[in-house]
Order: structure tokens, then sequence, then C-alpha cells
């Protein structure tokens, strides 16, 4: 049997054990470090390990993982496949157990990608934060506007509208009367609301509440900022290397740059970790559940996986069922007969998610297609309908 080391990694030390064919045991602490790291690499070097299985939590695993890159044969297991049964439990046992199974090949490594998909992911995940920061300010600011009862974002759009961001502006600058702050909404919703927009912006202001508008829209301010810097270098790094991915994935239906750069940082291009698209649909939570005892399946619940994957799929999947023409939408308006909408929803960002293994896999553009309806099949629920909707009218 081959020689193998398991890693148990926190924050401030690692548990290395060094597992040999024969069975012996070298078991050994050592801090994060980067000296310490590079001592540890040199050690299992010298007792011919080859490969290397680290459990990890956060993102403790990442520098670990680039000091032996290249060294060894690498694999991040997830604690979840690697429990041991009830009993004594300590950090050495954990390096042992990682060791033995990495050893007897009873787990399979997490998928790591690239050097350049995650150097993507980190600006997509960075602006992803960013987005997340922004809304939590623009809910900031609603609360301060209530407080000054000022009730402009019951009119607007959105809380960050340019209408409520110059009307908070124009507060900070010391305006407070109705009519000279109605200037700065926007004239469709002066039009549709009337008099009720002077109403709106009529409320009480204090010193303290300017001082917290200004602080707030200083911090949303630089947020948009840096989260347009983010995408500019987010698409010439797609640009530089992925451009050809990046085309591909726009010709499907609800997938639009952004979003095609947040599926290439997540899921990256080189797919031969995902032998099928149901194991990437499984990988990324969209595909249902198998658990069923004496022949009782007791839930369809989705999986956990990737959520950032996830969550822009799903955002694609709405897309997607808005388009006129498209065979997506089709799907949808089928599943929302028998289903839930959020259901049928999942249900496209699967779909979706499927088209998107077969067009990175083949390298391939997508071609839509309206599914042809046979007449004799319309006919037929025409008539289910109309019968339905005699049986109703009789019981009414």
């Amino acid at each position: 049997m081959q020689t193998v080391c398991g890693l148990d990694v926190h924050k401030s030390m690692i548990l290395m054990c060094i597992l040999k064919g024969n069975g012996s045991k070298v078991i050994q602490e050592f801090s994060t470090l980067t000296c310490d790291v590079e001592s540890m690499r040199d050690l299992m070097k010298e007792h011919g390990v080859e490969e290397v299985g680290m459990e990890s939590t956060g993102v403790y695993w990442i520098p670990i993982w680039r000091i032996l890159q290249g060294q060894f044969e690498l694999k991040l297991i997830n604690p979840y496949f690697i429990k041991q049964l009830p009993g004594r439990k300590t950090d050495v046992k954990d390096s042992e157990w990682i060791a033995t199974v990495v050893q007897k090949e009873l787990v399979r490594g997490s998928y790591v990608p690239g050097r350049r998909i995650q150097e993507l992911r980190q600006y997509e995940r960075r602006y992803v934060r960013l987005c997340e920061q922004s809304t939590r300010i623009e809910q900031e600011i609603d609360r301060q506007l209530h407080r000054c009862n000022i009730q402009i974002t019951n009119y607007a759009t959105k809380i960050g509208s340019t209408s409520v961001i110059n009307v908070v502006k124009a507060i900070i600058a010391g305006e407070t009367d109705p009519v000279q702050l109605e200037k700065h909404v926007h004239g469709r919703i002066k039009n549709k609301h009337k008099e009720k927009i002077a109403a709106a912006l009529t409320g009480v202001i204090s010193h303290t509440d300017r001082f917290i508008f200004g602080q707030n829209i200083r911090e949303y301010d630089m947020i948009l900022v840096q989260q347009e810097e983010c995408l500019k270098e987010m698409s010439q790094y797609c640009e530089k290397y992925f451009q050809n991915e990046l085309l591909l994935l726009c010709t499907i239906p609800g997938i639009q740059k952004l979003s095609a750069m947040i599926i290439i940082a997540e899921l990256g291009v080189d797919l031969k970790a995902f032998v099928t698209a149901a194991a990437l649909t499984g990988w990324a939570g969209l595909r249902p559940r198998n658990d069923e005892s004496a022949k009782k399946i007791k839930s369809h619940k989705t999986t956990k996986g990737n959520k950032y994957l996830r969550r822009i799929l799903v955002q694609c999947a709405w897309g997607a069922s808005r388009q006129k023409n498209c065979w997506l939408k089709t799907k949808y308006d089928q599943l929302c007969v028998r289903k839930s909408n959020r259901k049928a929803l999942i249900a496209i960002a699967r779909k979706l998610l499927v088209i998107i293994w077969n067009v990175l896999a083949k390298q391939e553009a997508y071609h839509d297609f309206v599914p042809k309806i046979d007449p004799k099949q319309r006919q037929k629920k025409i008539d289910y309908h109309n019968r339905r909707l005699q049986e109703l009218t009789v019981e009414i």
C-alpha cells in the first residue's frame, strides 16, 4: 500500500499523520506559519508520501493547498464523509482516521478548481458580498427615512432608485421643503401618485438624521464604486482566459454576461470532475435527494450544494421563464400546472445546469427550439378543460 498523509487543519495548527504501507505512523504537530508548513512538506517528502488528504473548515485549507500543490496528489475531504463512530475524539485521532480512509480509498476528494478559476472566484464572491452590503445600507436608509416620517420609498420602485438617493442627498444638504424635495423625484412617479408625493416628503428631520444619512450615502457610493471595479476586473479576466466559454454561455436563454461570468467562476470550464450532468446537478444542490425508508419516500428536498452557483441559476431560470418562444418557458408553464411556482423554478434551474454542462463539455452553442404540439393532443386538452368547466358550472 502507498504511503499517505492525513492533515487536520485548524486556524493556527495542523495535525499531521503519515501512514506507511507497513502500518507504521508518524504523528507531528505544526503551526500554520509558512515556514512550518514548508518544514512539514519537506518531512512528507522524506517519508515518501504520495497522497495527502486534508480536512478543514472555512478557508484555512487554501494556503496549505497552495504550498503543497504540485508536490503531492492532494485531496480535500468533506468532514461529513469521515465522521467517526461515537466515542473519544481528539485531533490526533482525526488525523489518523483521515490518513486511513485516504490510504484505503474510502472517500473521494471535493472539487477544487484550478488557479485561474480560484482567482476569478475571488473577484466574483467579493462582488456578491458587496451586493449584499449595498442592500443592507439601502435598508438602513429606508429605516432612517421612516424615522423622519419620509415615505417616498413606498412609491418608488426600489429603495436604491435614483429618486430616493437624490432626495436623501438633498436632505443631507439641508433641504426640508417638500416642494423642493419633490423636484428630485422622477416625473413618472409624480404623475402616477400626484399630491401623495408632496405629502410623503413632509417629515421631521433633525441634525442627527442628516449626519446618519451622510454616513450611509458615503458608504453606499464607495460600495458602488467597488462593485464597478470588481465587474471590470472580472470582465477583463474572462475575456483574457475564457472568452470562448463566455460567448457560448451567453447563447443560453436567461444567461447574460454577468451571470455567465459568475457561472464560470463557480463551475470552471473543465468539467472532467463531473462525468455526467447528473453529477453536476447533485454537486450544485439542484437534484432531489433520495430519502426512502420502508418503501416510503420521506423527502424530495434538494441536496446541499454550491449556494453561489445555485442562486445565480435560479435567477437565470426566472429570466428564461419570462422569455417568449423559449423551450424553458414552455417547460416552466407545464410544470406550474402540477407544481408550485417555486418547485417549477428549481426544476428549470436544474435543466439550465444540464444545458450548461452540455454546452461547456461539447464546446457547442445552445440552439433553442419550441416544441411542436400534436393537434390531437391539443384538442384532447381543450376537451378536458371544457368538461371540467361544465362540471364546475353544474356544481355552482
